[in-house]
């Protein structure tokens, strides 16, 4: 059998290879992909292929389980987004879904067996405390109380700091960008707005399908850590595999990371969705993607770290190594995230607040 670690990406990958596996194996996968957050995909995936009845009683109970939990999660998130469409109704703002609810409300293939309860969505930053004011108004709090973090969201980032819902426990994100401020790479909003697309039967938008791949390629490669990295690579796969099969769907990909500076999260998400999931992305693409390769020393720094830190974090996959991954690619996302000064600036605060954290620690 592959080694233990690969048994997620195998059956996220392969799901047909899955009837191999003894029990034992069965075992440590169902714990592994729950760790990862990705137990309520793989059931999906295997459902699709008609597999699931393939699959021994005991952990066929645990894939159903994941699905039921799913199920309970994709409620919730629908309820939520329909209380936010009653809460945003006097206003005239085009609502833009992101990520997950997105994926929902659009039946779009990351959908299935993900979780998740809150909800990300985008309006012009014209408009955003419009936007606050009618959240908070029907029964949204804030759930950043300090002054700095406050601070930190409304000036440097891409989003207001987190509105959390008392009575359903649900949290939505307003974003009026898919990057900090900050950030070294700087897409366009407006040209992310233009080219939102209705979804069909709702009153909200979504972003356009290459636009959906590059917020997910640089949630992953240029803002994130890839604590979740298996459940989001797994979130390009599907819409990779989706939107691909569209015309001229490739090329107007290319071109738009390219409009939209974001080129390089672009080749790092191509390069790992294909060498861990075999997305079947077109060799052509590959080629011509490779003209935003980093360095050489660079990319093989990033394999290095990309392939220990996407493991399950699980007691059977963790090793000193991927934590250092982990915390190497964290402390990456930091870096360009924000311009030094300012990062060590953010740092210095956070130690503080972690030294005294019964004190604001805020700093001037």
């Amino acid at each position: 059998m592959t080694p233990t670690e690969d048994l997620v990406r195998l059956g996220l990958s392969s799901p047909r290879t899955l009837a191999v596996l003894s029990l034992s194996d069965w075992d440590l996968l169902i714990r592994q992909a729950r760790s990862a957050g990705v137990l309520g995909r793989l059931q999906a995936l295997l459902e699709q292929t008609g597999l699931l009845d393939q699959v021994p009683a005991a952990p066929r109970n645990h894939l159903e389980a994941a699905r039921k939990v799913a199920l309970s999660r994709e409620r919730i998130v629908r309820w939520e987004i329909y209380c936010i469409q009653r809460a945003l109704a006097s206003l005239p703002t085009e609502v833009v879904l992101l990520k997950g609810a997105a994926y929902i409300l659009a039946n779009l293939p990351p959908a299935g067996g993900r979780l998740q309860s809150d909800v990300d969505i985008l309006v012009p930053k014209s408009e955003i405390h419009a936007v606050e004011s009618a959240l908070l108004g029907h029964g949204w709090k804030n759930l950043k109380f300090d002054k700095y973090d406050q601070r930190y969201y409304r000036r440097w980032m891409h989003e207001l700091p987190p509105l959390y819902h008392p009575q359903r426990g649900t949290v939505v994100d307003v974003h009026h960008n898919i990057l900090p401020e900050t950030s070294r790479l700087r897409p366009s909003p407006e040209k992310l707005l233009q080219a939102a697309e209705f979804i069909a039967g709702t009153h909200f938008k979504r972003l356009c399908a290459a636009d959906m791949v590059l917020h997910t390629s640089a949630h992953m490669f240029q803002d994130g850590d890839l604590e979740r990295g298996l459940r989001e690579l797994g979130d390009l796969d599907g819409l990779l595999r989706a939107f691909g099969v569209e015309s001229g769907f490739w090329r107007g990909l290319l071109d738009r990371a390219v409009e939209m500076d974001l080129h390089r999260p672009l080749f790092y998400a191509l390069r790992y969705s294909r060498r861990f999931l075999q997305t079947p992305v077109p060799e052509n693409v590959i080629v011509a993607s490779k003209e935003w390769e980093p360095p050489a020393l660079v990319l093989g720094l990033m394999d290095r770290l990309v392939t220990r830190a996407l493991v399950p974090k699980h007691s059977t996959t963790a090793t000193f190594g991927t934590d250092i991954a982990r915390w190497l690619l964290y402390v990456r996302s930091h870096w360009l995230r924000m311009p030094p000064f300012l990062l060590a600036r953010h740092l210095l605060h956070q130690a503080v607040r972690g030294l005294f954290p019964n004190r604001s620690g805020t700093l001037p």
